[in-house]
């Protein structure tokens, strides 16, 4: 395995006072995931918005310690490695993120930005850095005669562009897709989604690839795992979540994504969640999702259920089945 995560857990304390802060609560941003990532797969993390997926993205590259748990890339440890430790790592992990706006220095030349890795590691400098960085801007799609424009002069589709050469530039062995086409709109998202699979094929990359949107996710991924508050409920190679979702949240999910086929659109029942996201604070005791399950039993609000396989891996007391419609609580 290339990437091995080992139930990790990432918990922010709340404080209080100035002068002398006293811890009153955690924040449970990351509640003991685990999954693992094969050499040229890629793994897509779906979620709504505060479950954790980017938080989680974060503690894989290193960018935010580890509370708990085990973060192994190509079989070394490296867990909360010190920076320097950390340092040889860099070059194998690089991550592309969400805002192609935000994530640019708007006072510098896009040539510059593309060059930061380059230069960091000592890779190459001078006439030969130039070279490197004009074929990546050509690799990804840019006209490399651009070289000493600034963002602003870019759209936001080929500032993502951007994005990805600098994450392409010491060739890593994987990438963390961090939300890389939320900000586009639909048809740069597919341009860009198809470059990052051109780049996979051509380079062998391994990616994971975070989303809210699980059609978007289906394009690109082998396998699927979904997150709610903090942790993995369901995890399945992505053609068998969308045929045959077990957990009730993945369901809600594939029932608010939109599909081309205007029939089948038509036929599709929308699953509408009741009430708010609980607070990842005080997440809710057994399931997470049982205050807005429809499915909810009494069991459910006092044990915890394990990711263990029901046809595939899912956290499910009562796992939907075939046919079953949750619209309305009756077998379809």
């Amino acid at each position: 395995m290339l990437l091995e995560v080992e139930n990790v857990v990432k918990h922010f304390p709340i404080t209080t006072g100035m002068l002398v802060k006293q811890t009153v609560g955690h924040v449970r941003a990351v509640d003991g995931v685990s999954f693992d990532l094969s050499p040229g797969e890629t793994l897509g993390l779906v979620g709504e918005t505060g479950c954790g997926k980017s938080t989680l993205a974060r503690c894989v590259a290193g960018l935010h310690p580890v509370t708990s748990g085990r973060v192994r890339f190509d079989g070394d440890d490296i867990t909360n490695l010190p920076r320097a430790r950390m340092r040889a790592y860099r070059r194998d992990i690089q991550v592309i993120f969400q805002d192609p706006y935000g994530s640019l220095n708007p006072r510098r030349r896009v040539g510059s930005i593309i060059a930061d890795p380059l230069v960091v590691h000592r890779v190459s400098s001078g006439a030969e850095l130039r070279r490197t960085v004009q074929e990546l801007m050509e690799r990804v799609g840019l006209n490399p005669e651009h070289y000493n424009r600034f963002p602003a002069e870019f759209s936001g589709g080929q500032r993502q562009r951007i994005g990805v050469a600098r994450a392409l530039a010491l060739r890593p062995r994987l990438i963390i897709c961090d939300e890389p086409v939320s900000a586009l709109d639909v048809s740069i998202q597919a341009q860009i989604l198809n470059l990052l699979k051109d780049l996979q094929d051509d380079f062998g990359l391994t990616y994971l690839f975070i989303a809210h949107d699980l059609s978007v996710v289906r394009h690109i991924s082998d396998r699927i795992a979904v997150m709610y508050l903090g942790k993995v409920v369901e995890l399945a190679g992505a053609d068998e979540l969308h045929e045959h979702p077990r957990h009730p949240y993945t369901n809600a999910l594939l029932s608010a994504t939109a599909v081309a086929d205007p029939d089948e659109a038509g036929r599709r029942r929308r699953i509408i969640l009741t009430g708010d996201v609980p607070s990842p604070i005080d997440p809710p005791s057994g399931c997470r999702f049982h205050p807005r399950c429809p499915k909810a039993r009494d069991r459910c609000s006092l044990e915890e259920p394990l990711l263990v396989p029901r046809d595939h891996l899912v956290a499910c007391h009562f796992p939907v089945e075939a046919g079953e419609d949750l619209t309305v609580g009756r077998t379809a």
